[in-house]
């Protein structure tokens, strides 16, 4: 080996290392699972070995884009997707440490097909609002049908969660009121989330109306004179929640109760969260399952026609 390829490879070592570094601190920094991590991981890396191919030191905005270009043309649009949202979030962290302009700001990735990736629809914030404010709650089914929605809709849960919520599991962690959950294909209840105040307060006004009850007993029951106080079945939550809808006037056939864990990811990113909060959220073993609630943010972001109606109405 000659002295200029063996100062080549010096200088490739020193720039992994350099790199790995870097990352290693980046890692600490986000705190994600292992999944995300090992995502992240695979998603740098792939763009740190294109740097080293095209021999680049000092990358800019031009050379992500045509390295998203050049990976288009071999890879799918959702793994695209996925090394560009790595990037935006890895490079918007170097900034804020100092370390490195951030050169993918508002870099897009792949069109992903939403439909195909979701089938039910999220709701607005609005026709939330809307929802909430049309269930009656004088009486302990309205009391309890406003508990669970609002239960749903900030904490994204599915109905198999509901359906296994127990009134202890209404517990703390740190400063937070929490409820744990036995989320799909788990054994235990392991993960929690969360009660903001308004929901807490709706689940505590249902619990004083429907009286006494044991720590063990299901958190919401039926109300039917067959099967007073008895745990609900997941078709029973999905039609609660479907008839919330159409009393609000929203009826169709891409709404469902499962919309409403569309509309908690959806939301909660809208309004400023990242993408390891969602993930987080929705409790998602992997993060590219989040990452399909982005691709249609750009979109939603875009206030056009609200400034076309201000200047019209």
């Amino acid at each position: 080996m000659n002295a200029l390829a063996i100062q080549d490879s010096i200088n490739i070592q020193a720039r992994e290392q350099l790199t790995a570094d870097i990352f290693a601190r980046y890692v600490q920094y986000i705190d994600a699972s292992p999944k995300t991590i090992e995502s992240y991981t695979r998603s740098i890396r792939q763009f740190i070995k294109w740097m080293i191919e095209q021999d680049i030191d000092q990358p800019t905005r031009a050379d992500i884009l045509r390295y998203r270009d050049e990976i288009k043309a071999t890879h799918k649009p959702a793994t695209v997707q996925a090394y560009i949202i790595a990037l935006r979030q890895f490079f918007k962290w170097t900034e804020q440490e100092g370390l490195y302009k951030n050169i993918a700001d508002n870099v897009k990735g792949a069109k992903l097909d939403q439909n195909r990736n979701h089938k039910k629809d999220a709701l607005t914030s609005r026709q939330v609002k809307e929802i909430l404010t049309s269930i009656e709650r004088d009486t302990l089914q309205g009391k309890r049908d406003y508990a669970i929605v609002a239960l749903a809709v900030t904490g994204g849960l599915r109905t198999i969660e509901l359906q296994r919520a127990n009134i202890e599991d209404i517990r703390t962690a740190g400063d937070s009121t929490v409820l744990y959950l036995q989320g799909k294909g788990r054994e235990e209840k392991s993960e929690y989330v969360k009660l903001p105040a308004p929901v807490e307060r709706a689940i505590r006004d249902y619990l004083k109306a429907r009286g006494p009850a044991g720590a063990t007993e299901p958190l919401f029951t039926c109300v039917s004179n067959r099967n007073t106080k008895g745990r609900m079945t997941t078709k029973s939550y999905s039609r609660l929640i479907k008839n919330t809808f159409i009393q609000a006037g929203y009826d169709s056939d891409r709404l469902t109760a499962h919309s409403l864990r569309h509309t908690a990811g959806t939301l909660n990113l809208l309004n400023g969260g990242s993408l390891e909060e969602t993930q987080q959220l929705l409790r998602h073993s992997d993060i590219n399952t989040t990452m399909i609630y982005l691709h249609h943010l750009d979109r939603a972001n875009n206030q056009s026609e609200e400034r076309i109606a201000g200047a019209i109405f």
